[in-house]
């Protein structure tokens, strides 16, 4: 069993490491001088607007990390701020147009890219790697913004 373990452990290694290089690539696309971990934060503003806190613990960083990052795409004009409905002391992070349209026209590209390099998989191949890649990415969700040792 343990055996399993390490070859997961080195294919992790080699995916994390080419997955920074795709993210740097699609960040610099978005903008040349936005950050890797900030495309990241636009690509889960997609789905629409959420409190810096919870990006925070989506992607189990510190909220001072988080607050850069957002300043810096607010300073781009690819997001802006708007008060929470549910609770008007917080306010909820959203794309703008500007940065709806940028993420469309790389996510275009992307999607060609996975197109091209998956040919060969059957469809089904492709949702049953994005449905255990969610679940792997679950078990970290919500630690509280921190990185566990």
């Amino acid at each position: 069993m343990d055996h399993v373990f390490l070859d997961l452990e080195r294919e992790l290694a080699v995916f994390y490491r080419r997955a920074r290089g795709i993210a740097a690539d699609m960040a610099r696309q978005v903008d040349p001088g936005l950050e890797p971990g900030a495309y990241a934060m636009l690509a889960q503003l997609e789905a629409g607007g959420r409190r810096a806190t919870e990006l925070a613990g989506y992607f189990n960083i510190g909220k001072a990390t988080v607050s850069r990052q957002l300043h810096a795409l607010e300073e781009l004009g690819l997001v802006d701020r708007e008060p929470d409905p549910a609770d008007g002391r917080a306010a909820l992070v959203r794309l703008t147009d500007e940065g709806r349209r940028r993420m469309l026209s790389v996510r275009r590209v992307r999607h060609a890219e996975y197109i091209q390099q998956l040919a060969g998989w059957d469809l089904g191949e492709v949702a049953e790697l994005a449905r255990l890649l969610g679940r792997f990415n679950e078990l970290n969700a919500g630690r509280g913004g921190r990185r566990q040792p």
